[in-house]
């Protein structure tokens, strides 16, 4: 379990309030996404999300005496450690962020969890990093995660496979944190055989050479940790290209429209899973989405959405401008007690916590931490049928 320690050192205090003051007209929140790489179908969504939450602070007006969230957005790029680390590092030092919705991917996200949130006190809520090794970084109180580590998506995957009665299966993972982590979860929790464990590269033209070890293995599925614009769906496609396999079991990495859409004859009657949600929260924030005129029916719109507004209720808790306020609150507004907060009620909630109320953010997700930071999340089982999905349930 990570090691939480509320109390982060004097060095990173101080470097967390020369980037904020509590009597600041604006607090500048990092939005740090892929927006190009491997999933960069899918960011620009969980990028407007996230600043909806901001938007709607801030149309609110209740927000510490007139204080503007501005987001300011920067490239992860999925797959970059330095690149991310330089980006994150710009984003403190030029742009004066508080605090970083972000990153997206698990490799990125614990090089800038590492090398610059740490040193300089900045929390940060990941709505999408999902490796199992982040529940042990070493994070001095400042990390969070509004997705579920995969150390439980390798289970709900090992436990489907199980209800199908699926005893057999080939399994290809991208290679790097995200991938061997979840390969390693399922795994650990999958009661059958797998005939092949193989990583496989992003960015690559041909896969041939990866499909061809897999199916000579064999194995009644492909199980496909990676990416939906890239290493993942490139092996998706060479194994329709040489019939290899014709149903493929799909991590949260995959879930895409455009992959869905794109290779709907390969992935016909092909399933997989997706941290999501269901009830008054989720229908709450399709509502204002809808509102706001965009679609964000994609993956970790939701989670994007809640980790922004957990950011700027932390800070409201704590009554300032503050990274130390973020890293000290986050927990208090995000569980009970208090009164329960979906989306589009964020203005509600800052009324509460400006009265000395208590609040517990229920959000997009059903967000519910526990243990240092850790989202307990619930995951979406789907087919994919004729190039779109359909719910089966929930996990």
């Amino acid at each position: 379990m990570k090691k939480l320690m509320l109390a982060v050192s004097a060095a990173a205090l101080a470097a967390g309030a020369a980037h904020a003051e509590s009597h600041a007209s604006e607090a500048k929140i990092g939005i740090m996404l892929g927006f190009t790489g491997p999933i960069e179908s899918i960011t620009p969504m969980m990028a407007d999300s996230a600043e909806l939450a901001l938007t709607e602070v801030n149309d609110s007006g209740q927000f510490l005496s007139g204080v503007t969230l501005v987001p300011v957005r920067a490239d992860s790029t999925c797959v970059d450690p330095a690149a991310a680390t330089a980006a994150a590092e710009r984003m403190i030092t030029s742009d004066g962020i508080v605090a970083l919705m972000g990153a997206d991917c698990s490799g990125v996200t614990g090089a800038v969890l590492s090398n610059v949130a740490v040193p300089n006190g900045i929390p940060m809520i990941s709505p999408s990093a999902t490796s199992p090794a982040l529940s042990d970084a070493e994070d001095n109180g400042m990390f969070f995660r509004t997705a579920p580590s995969d150390a439980r998506q390798g289970a709900v995957l090992a436990e489907i496979l199980a209800e199908k009665g699926i005893t057999e299966v080939a399994v290809t993972y991208t290679n790097n944190d995200y991938g061997k982590g979840f390969a390693d979860a399922f795994a650990e929790n999958f009661d059958g055989t797998i005939t092949l464990s193989s990583p496989h590269d992003d960015g690559k033209a041909d896969y041939s050479a990866e499909i061809g070890a897999l199916a000579s293995a064999g194995g009644e599925a492909l199980v496909v940790l990676g990416y939906t614009d890239q290493g993942g769906k490139g092996m998706i496609q060479a194994s329709y290209d040489t019939g290899a396999f014709d149903t493929y079991v799909m991590g949260d990495g995959m879930y895409g429209d455009t992959l869905f859409s794109e290779l709907s004859d390969a992935l016909e009657g092909s399933y997989g899973t997706i941290p999501w949600a269901e009830g008054e929260g989720a229908d709450a924030f399709a509502k204002i989405t809808e509102g706001a005129g965009f679609d964000a029916s994609s993956s970790y719109t939701r989670e994007s959405y809640d980790a922004a507004a957990l950011i700027a209720l932390a800070m409201m808790k704590g009554g300032e401008v503050s990274s130390e306020a973020v890293a000290a609150n986050i927990m208090d507004v995000a569980n009970a007690p208090g009164e329960p907060i979906l989306p589009g009620e964020l203005g509600k909630a800052l009324e509460i916590l400006a009265e000395g109320g208590d609040i517990d953010y229920v959000g997009a997700s059903g967000v519910e931490f526990i243990g240092g930071g850790e989202a307990a999340g619930s995951y979406r089982h789907y087919n994919v049928v004729d190039g779109a999905t359909e719910t089966v349930e929930f996990k």
